[in-house]
């Protein structure tokens, strides 16, 4: 999730879940976004005879018919343009927050990986795609303006939390680099600013004191902005060129992560108690050291 659009958020999730799958791991993607640029990535016509994710808001028990196959391994809900009317339409039930996590808590044990690609803005339908998460993974572009939306990202993902509205402990995983070029001083200060940010977030108790700035960043790569044109993955269309060699090092990244955290949770004791609710905080993202000369504000 990001609120910024033009980030990379489509482009990262959708091949992200495309490594996972060749790496032969379920998977199923959701298209959350009114624009259906993941659906496109993908090559599949919206609508085309079975529900979206639009009806399963709707309706959570129709996701069983709404999935549908896209790749081996890889399963997609799709998304269509009338999910731009489904906040308003929902905007009366009482649980308009949390109808996706309803019909995913349907299907969750038939896929290893749920990736979400959520819509650029901090309306119900993220808010639906944070209630149903574990994780958040924020792709951002390691410009100084991009810094300034972390704070209202990251006081969101707390919200959630503090409402209950997680089908877990809803924790920020950490930033995934995208369209990077690392040799501009603008970018490494950016990325020394976010690194820094993280680092001091460690003691303290909120849902990214675990993140960090993924490595290896995403490389800006034309062969990237060209396959969804194609309805391919970048592994398809090109699997040499240097944004699909990255991606497949974060998906295995991520994986291996996921494999460590389910074999902690499979030996760690019960806990005793439940913990008592996480306080609310103030977020302050992290301050661009040059953003008085820019003209920025403060985070």
């Amino acid at each position: 999730m990001n609120q910024k659009g033009g980030v990379g958020k489509t482009t990262t999730t959708v091949n992200l879940a495309a490594a996972l799958a060749r790496a032969g791991r379920s998977v199923l993607l959701i298209d959350l976004d009114p624009q259906a640029h993941a659906t496109l990535h993908l090559g599949v016509e919206a609508g085309a005879g079975h529900a979206t994710v639009y009806d399963v808001l709707h309706d959570p028990d129709s996701i069983a018919g709404a999935i549908i196959p896209a790749r081996e391994n890889l399963n997609i809900l799709c998304s269509e343009t009338d999910l731009a009317a489904a906040p308003s339409e929902l905007a009366a039930s009482h649980d308009r927050l949390t109808r996706l996590r309803l019909a995913l808590d349907q299907v969750r044990s038939r896929f290893e990986f749920v990736l979400i690609d959520c819509p650029p803005s901090l309306d119900l339908l993220t808010l639906n795609g944070l209630a149903a998460a574990r994780e958040v993974f924020v792709p951002m572009l390691a410009h100084f303006l991009a810094l300034q939306g972390m704070s209202k990202l990251l006081e969101t993902v707390q919200r959630v939390n503090q409402a209950a509205g997680a089908a877990d402990s809803l924790r920020v995983t950490g930033v995934i680099l995208a369209m990077h070029d690392g040799s501009t001083t603008l970018t490494r200060e950016v990325v020394a600013d976010l690194d820094r940010f993280f680092e001091q977030a460690r003691e303290q108790d909120v849902p990214w004191r675990g993140a960090r700035v993924y490595r290896p960043p995403v490389r800006r790569n034309i062969k990237l902005a060209e396959c969804p044109s194609f309805g391919k993955t970048i592994f398809e269309y090109a699997p040499t060129c240097p944004g699909a060699l990255d991606l497949a090092q974060l998906a295995e990244t991520i994986a291996r992560e996921w494999d460590e955290f389910q074999a902690r949770r499979a030996t760690a004791p019960a806990p005793a108690a439940v913990p008592p609710p996480v306080p609310p905080v103030t977020v302050r993202a992290p301050t661009p050291r040059r953003g008085a000369a820019h003209g920025v504000p403060p985070g």
